[in-house]
């Protein structure tokens, strides 16, 4: 009998640590998984024309970032002499608008971006016409004790919109993923880690026992460490905290941010119903989808990812679906109200950049999200001056005296505004904030299509590069996606290097090439996408688990084996 109690006490105590465990013993189908919303977009969009999106994000950051510009409203940019977080350097803002009335705010969610952005396709920001528009970043980074973390301006004490408190640190991650050896960087992204970490913790998360934290707020004072609400609730937050930790797990090794991660994307995984309000859900999608592959987490990657294009109860938040005066716009992100929808620009590229590389980690969706950026980036183009008649606009006197080569977007497009359908316009001119709707702080993304998007001698084929926004991973091989929006097999030119390579393809588990180099002629299936992998040719393969690795780089994380021998994945002890 004492026995039995000294075991059941022992038991206990083991109940108490919380030991969770996760089997996968199943083969993971690479089944293509339908995204609802994106069903009902057309295969191929009408009409046709697609921007060379490389070409406008290095005529932006020509045009952004030069001071001597003159003419009206210009320059665009402003420097700061009296900066607070480093006084002895100097750091520089962007107008948030053309022809803004507030000419020396700028907001990190511009000024960090457009640095990013312009990166992204190639260009050394760090070394730039005689500056270091990198460093000069860093005067966004509120270097106090109540915040130490980055902020949309330089002094800021801010916590009722929580998008503004999380985005300027996402898009800080990704510049010093960028530039890394960047003075202070290293400290800031501990720092950033360590304050969002606190807070998730201060909301209720814990591993002792392990508890997932509240995050149904608006907005959250890191100050005080406590929430705000107001009218509307943004949970989608936690989609992009967890990015950040997750992201500072990957960058240092430390346990206690991986699982300040897992707490914030249990708690979106668990959310009843749609949070999508601006930004953060479609990180935290693709984080879920990162963190399944590389962890054993089994987030719902379906039901994220249909919220990303749903309709969500919030503030009717989703995807455009349809033709606005015989264009088609579908694929534009923004407020869908069924009667006058409303997309915006910013959105639209920021989603594209945070969901499309989750397809590297779960290949399931590559002909939804194939399907998706052919719509998108055929759309977006609407929202710049040279691409809607002038009765369709309300910006463009300013355009076509300046911007002659069409790389300022309107913040939004209006699916009906004085009559006419679509009209290009935003919020700047009607809410007092500017004299125009050609906005920088939406323009500064567009290195976010620059740099994935690219075109093939296939009229409607692109091929976009799966590794440009896949921020923090690890080594990879070249990956693109393909999409083929021919109801027949369409075959493209593709360049396979210099060297001898193999050619792999995610979603048939399949090699398709062996031994080749060039230009070789690749078939892609009728409304299908392919998810192309160029690898060493001949290289050593080996499987762990479902993985494909290759001279110990991982190629395919859902390969199709069939595995009946997963480790437990212990969540906390």
């Amino acid at each position: 009998m004492e026995k039995l109690k000294k075991c059941f006490k022992y038991f206990s105590t083991i109940i108490q640590f919380l030991i969770f465990f996760s089997f996968l013993n199943y083969e993971i189908s690479a089944q293509q998984i339908n995204i609802n919303r994106i069903d009902q977009m057309p295969d191929f969009p009408s009409p046709y024309l697609m921007r060379n999106w490389e070409e406008v994000t290095i005529g932006y950051d020509t045009f952004v970032f030069n001071n001597n510009a003159t003419g009206q409203y210009l320059p665009l940019i402003f420097f700061r002499n009296n900066t607070v977080n480093y006084p002895s350097d100097i750091s520089f803002g962007l107008h948030t608008v053309v022809g803004t009335n507030s000419p020396t705010s700028g907001e990190a969610i511009n000024a960090i971006p457009a640095v990013v952005g312009a990166s992204l396709v190639g260009i050394d920001k760090s070394n730039q016409n005689g500056y270091d528009w990198v460093r000069m970043c860093r005067e966004y980074f509120n270097n106090r004790p109540e915040q130490n973390v980055y902020k949309n301006h330089p002094q800021d004490d801010t916590y009722d919109d929580w998008w503004y408190e999380t985005m300027p640190n996402v898009f800080f991650y990704q510049l010093y993923y960028l530039y890394p050896q960047t003075d202070d960087f290293n400290y800031q992204l501990r720092s950033v880690a360590s304050q969002w970490l606190r807070a998730v913790e201060a909301m209720g998360g814990s591993s002792t026992p392990w508890n997932i934290p509240n995050m149904d707020y608006t907005g959250w004072n890191l100050s005080t460490m406590t929430p705000y609400i107001g009218d509307v609730k943004e949970p989608e937050a936690a989609g992009a905290i967890a990015w950040l930790l997750y992201n500072a797990y990957k960058e240092t090794g430390e346990n206690k941010y991986r699982i300040g991660a897992e707490w914030s994307m249990e708690f979106l995984n668990n959310y009843p119903t749609n949070p999508s309000y601006e930004l953060q859900l479609s990180y935290g999608t693709y984080m879920a989808a990162r963190m399944n592959a590389e962890l054993g987490t089994e987030y719902n990657i379906e039901k994220m990812l249909n919220w990303c294009f749903n309709v969500g109860p919030l503030r009717d938040w989703g995807s455009i679906i349809g033709t606005w005066g015989g264009l088609d716009v579908s694929g534009l992100i923004g407020e869908v109200n069924g009667s006058n929808d409303y997309a915006f620009s910013m959105n639209t590229f920021e989603q594209a950049g945070a969901v499309l590389p989750l397809l590297r980690y779960d290949d399931r969706f590559a002909n939804a999200l194939g399907k998706w950026m052919l719509n998108v980036s055929n759309a977006a183009r609407y929202f710049y001056t040279d691409y809607l008649p002038a009765n369709k606009q309300d910006s463009e006197e300013w355009a076509y005296q300046y911007d002659t080569n069409s790389v300022f977007t309107h913040e939004a497009i209006r699916q009906f505004k004085f009559g006419v359908s679509p009209y290009a316009t935003g919020d700047a001119i009607d809410g007092g904030w500017g004299n125009t709707n050609l906005t920088l702080y939406s323009s500064s993304h567009v290195g976010i299509f620059g740099s994935i998007i690219d075109t093939t001698d296939v009229e409607g084929i692109l091929k976009l590069d799966l590794l440009k926004t896949d921020f923090f991973r690890d080594e990879a091989y070249p990956t693109y996606l393909i999409y083929n929006p021919y109801d027949i097999p369409q075959s493209i030119s593709f360049d396979a290097g210099i060297s001898s390579r193999d050619i792999y393809e995610s979603t048939t588990n399949s090699f398709l090439m062996s031994g080749v180099s060039g230009n070789v002629q690749l078939p892609i299936p009728a409304l299908t996408s392919y998810i192309i992998v160029v690898v060493p040719s001949g290289g050593s393969i080996v499987y762990e688990y479902d993985k494909l690795l290759i001279n110990n780089v991982v190629v395919d994380f859902m390969s199709g084996q069939t595995v009946a021998n997963y480790s437990p994945r212990i969540k906390s002890l």
